[in-house]
């Protein structure tokens, strides 16, 4: 097995950036991923004493499938983010509360959906919004991956291509039997010179239906998935247990740890 793409995701429900490498360090996921989020307004985030909230309370794709039509890109010494959309491009600073602002607006313009207050982007040190966040600490810092033959084998099941980035992964990786990975909770696994955990599986929601090219709902997922398997999960989460460097191309193997 080897590492195929690796990715992080700067703003929660926004797109993805590739990576060429991934520095950890024990305990932590992707530096810059998922660091920040979009609320809905629904609630007050504080920063000091963040606090987990299900991803229904933030902007995302699973509710506001036009997000997908943006592409962003963030300077991770600047904090600026870019985004385009339609040959149009905007930058916003995200360390400036102006500029923060504007994102805000602009996205709550952009999904053009009423929403329960007003929209805010958010952040806090050591603080990830990943979706299982709301489980655990540790979970919230763990990272996700994918198999390339699982993704492989449920396009023949449902007769068509399926853009691997839909599933929203910081691995991607190849060489293993389709859902095997799945038989993986509880194992180690040697990725380059970092041991990594596999602690739970990914239960998918409905923004694995949502093509990434033109914004739209065009499959259910979650439901073709669970009609083939009898559940609705598809790739792991693994707890980061050492410090090191994931890179392209790097071998993956199942470790025995004493």
């Amino acid at each position: 097995m080897q590492i195929d793409s690796l990715w992080r995701y700067p703003i929660k429900g926004l797109s993805a950036e590739p990576l060429t490498f991934a520095d950890l360090t024990k305990g932590h996921g992707f530096t810059f991923d998922r660091a920040y989020a979009v609320t809905d307004g629904s609630f007050k985030f504080d920063r000091k004493q963040p606090e987990p909230m299900p991803k229904t309370r933030f902007l995302m794709l699973a509710k506001y499938e036009r997000l997908a039509l943006l592409k962003t890109r963030m300077d991770a010494e600047t904090r600026e983010v870019t985004i385009e959309n339609v040959g149009a491009s905007r930058s916003f600073a995200l360390g400036d509360e102006d500029g923060r602002s504007d994102l805000a607006a602009f996205l709550t313009a952009f999904i053009g959906a009423a929403l329960p207050g007003t929209a805010e982007i958010v952040s806090a040190d050591g603080h990830q919004f990943t979706d299982v966040s709301v489980h655990s600490s540790e979970l919230m810092r763990s990272i996700s991956l994918i198999n390339l033959a699982t993704v492989r084998d449920l396009e023949r099941h449902v007769g068509r291509d399926l853009a691997s980035l839909r599933f929203r992964a910081n691995v991607y990786f190849d060489g293993a039997d389709a859902w095997s990975e799945l038989d993986w909770i509880g194992k180690y696994l040697r990725c380059g010179d970092v041991l990594l955990r596999v602690v739970r599986r990914t239960r998918r929601c409905p923004a694995t239906s949502v093509n990434l090219v033109d914004g739209t709902r065009d499959i259910n997922l979650p439901k073709a998935i669970h009609d083939y398997k009898n559940h609705n999960d598809c790739g792991v989460y693994a707890e980061v247990l050492s410090d090191g460097r994931l890179e392209l191309g790097a071998h993956i193997e199942l470790a025995v740890v004493s």
